[in-house]
């Protein structure tokens, strides 16, 4: 193996080469790209969360750390995004990738993020340190026509209140982070969403400065954002918690149906988006798989939302050799929403689920019990056990961000 220093990359650090080794890595940026590359990549150094690797003083790979808040049935986790993971074309295959990312995982460690989530380019590194698939980021389209009218609600689920045209809709930008950063909050808590994430307001208010981007607050419950992708609207997120809010902000983007062909975007499998269409036409186009870890067994469970109504005390076993903290026998309790993590090693208990880092990572997601045991991913146990986990830990993962 190459003789590699790994440490954080400073504000003063060359970011010209910093950047020269990104395009290399991932293809040349868009200014637009590179310019919110950079700003973030500043950012993270100045926080101690851009970890380089160089050889010999020369720039050889870097990984980079974001401070992100992770939704997982409504409850904010907080959550290190990996990004920017990349080794120079000339040093590859020398083992740095891994040297990189081993540190990356003890940085998490350190500062003190339950968990980690990552979009993989490869998946056999990021397994091999305790990542695992958790959930998707799923691309939409639908002709623009199909949302010149969208579909009425049911007789029977007519509620009071303003109809959709009352909702006042403002226009808003970078000075606006804070108010859109908590209404995005507020819509992941109250639908008990599991897996998207808000950032912290630098990079947020930078998005939001974007030039191509539309943005719009609907009162203090709702908010959109899309941009023109040729002919087409590109969608990147709509966020309401009333019927009338969301309606008002489609409305604002089907008002541009008569010049948009397709109307493209960012969903979730249960968007209300689906239920809002007058036709079958809006479909899947892709659909992006990302990685879950977690660095902190006994955090990462008491920050996580339950299901109110789920009873649940079960034995683990997890094996973490890159983790130790989380090895051990452990008694799982969860009661009204809320989870705990105990030791119990020494107390007599029927057999536990073993599980080594993969596994805790998709069990975490909501992977079924059945699924980790048939992929190799648990084992031990008991069906009665298998049973109360699946309740306890369902959901339907998916994000909205890349990064």
């Amino acid at each position: 193996m190459t003789d590699v220093e790994i440490r954080p990359i400073r504000p003063d650090d060359d970011f010209d080469a910093q950047m020269d080794l990104s395009q290399r890595a991932f293809g040349i940026y868009a200014p637009h790209q590179a310019a919110g590359w950079l700003y973030v990549a500043r950012l993270r150094a100045g926080q101690g969360l851009f970890l380089g690797a160089f050889v010999d003083g020369v720039p050889a790979g870097a990984a980079m750390l974001h401070d992100m808040r992770q939704y997982w049935l409504g409850k904010p986790v907080n959550m290190a995004g990996v990004s920017s993971v990349k080794v120079a074309p000339e040093y590859r295959g020398r083992g740095i990738g891994r040297t990189l990312m081993t540190e990356t995982l003890n940085l998490i460690a350190e500062r003190g993020y339950p968990i980690s989530a990552l979009y993989p380019a490869t998946m056999p590194i990021y397994r091999s340190l305790g990542w695992e698939l958790a959930g998707a980021r799923i691309h939409f389209a639908v002709p623009s026509r199909s949302l010149r009218g969208l579909a009425e609600p049911d007789t029977a689920a007519r509620g009071e209140g303003a109809d959709h045209q009352d909702v006042p809709i403002r226009r808003v930008g970078t000075a606006d982070a804070a108010a859109v950063v908590a209404v995005m909050a507020a819509g992941h808590r109250a639908a008990r969403d599991a897996g998207p994430l808000t950032w912290d307001e630098g990079p947020a208010a930078e998005w939001l400065g974007r030039k191509d981007l539309y943005c719009y607050l609907a009162g203090d419950d709702g908010f959109a954002a899309y941009r023109w992708a040729g002919s087409d609207l590109w969608v990147e997120r709509v966020h309401a918690r009333t019927p009338q809010t969301l309606r008002a902000l489609w409305s604002v983007i089907a008002s541009h149906s008569s010049t948009a062909d397709t109307v493209s975007g960012l969903t979730s499998p249960h968007d209300p988006f689906w239920w809002l269409t007058r036709e079958c036409d809006a479909r899947v186009t892709r659909r992006a798989m990302w990685m879950l870890r977690v660095a902190d067994a006994h955090a990462a469970i008491a920050a996580r939302g339950f299901p109110p109504a789920v009873s649940a005390s079960v034995p683990l076993e997890i094996h973490d050799p890159a983790r130790p903290l989380n090895s051990g026998r452990w008694r799982l309790t969860v009661i009204d929403g809320a989870g705990t993590l105990i030791p119990n090693d020494g107390v007599p208990s029927p057999a536990p689920l073993t599980l080594g880092p993969r596994g805790l990572a998709a069990l975490y997601a909501g992977t079924p019990v059945a699924t980790l045991r048939l992929a190799g991913l648990a084992s031990g146990g008991s069906p009665e056990a298998d049973v109360a986990l699946d309740a306890a830990f369902a959901a339907t993962p998916y994000m909205l961000d890349s990064f």
